[in-house]
């Protein structure tokens, strides 16, 4: 497949918060996984697209645009593809600012905490018990603020904004996939639970959690 759209990516929660926009967006894409083993997303070529050196960055050729951080991108892609907002609400409206608050909580929040019980659980060959309590004690703090984020919007659905999936849901639920990773459910939170399971059964959303 060739397209204006290209994904430079790895099967990772921030890789997989675009690939699975894309699929709902019903978008053409070509993806090129980076190797992590041998450090490709820090070579030269990758340095000139991402300064940072991290996944995922993307490539529009047909607006001459390329773009890292996942909040940029998810915000540019509806920006630019979903003039219906259809997994958006609409700029300069008040669900259009509580989108980019949950967006930017998970950035802020999730990603790093999640990140770093992953980390020091799994990952780090010294186990460190303070790390260890500290980590899983703040992500579940997070889950937690992610339940009460949908208790408030019940009225509206099932929706962590507004009345339907938006880009703030799929920031989140992106992360949420490798939970089990750090041992921990959504046992105590069965409306996480239920959203969580609600996205999960999409096609699309199963499509783009299969790339790259």
């Amino acid at each position: 497949m060739s397209t204006h759209l290209k994904l430079y990516t790895a099967g990772t929660p921030n890789g997989h918060k675009v690939t699975i926009l894309l699929e709902l967006l019903g978008l053409e894409y070509d993806t090129q996984k980076l190797n992590f083993s041998t450090s490709e997303q820090k070579e030269e070529w990758f340095i000139k697209l991402n300064p940072n050196g991290r996944i995922p960055t993307l490539v529009d050729s047909s607006t001459n645009t390329t773009l890292s951080e996942t909040a940029a991108i998810l915000q540019y892609l509806v920006d630019t593809y979903d003039k219906d907002n259809k997994f958006s609400y609409k700029v300069g409206t008040p669900l259009y600012y509580k989108q980019l608050e949950v967006l930017y909580f998970q950035m802020a929040g999730i990603g790093p905490m999640f990140g770093q019980l992953g980390h020091f659980k799994i990952t780090a060959k010294d186990k460190i018990p303070y790390a260890i309590e500290r980590y899983e004690n703040e992500s579940k703090r997070l889950i937690s603020v992610v339940d009460e984020y949908l208790k408030r919007n019940k009225e509206n659905g099932l929706f962590l904004v507004g009345d339907h999936l938006s880009i703030a849901d799929i920031a989140i639920f992106s992360w949420m996939v490798v939970l089990h990773r750090g041992d921990l459910t959504l046992d105590s939170w069965p409306l996480t639970a239920q959203w969580y399971e609600s996205i999960a059964g999409l096609s699309a959303v199963k499509a783009g959690l299969s790339k790259p």
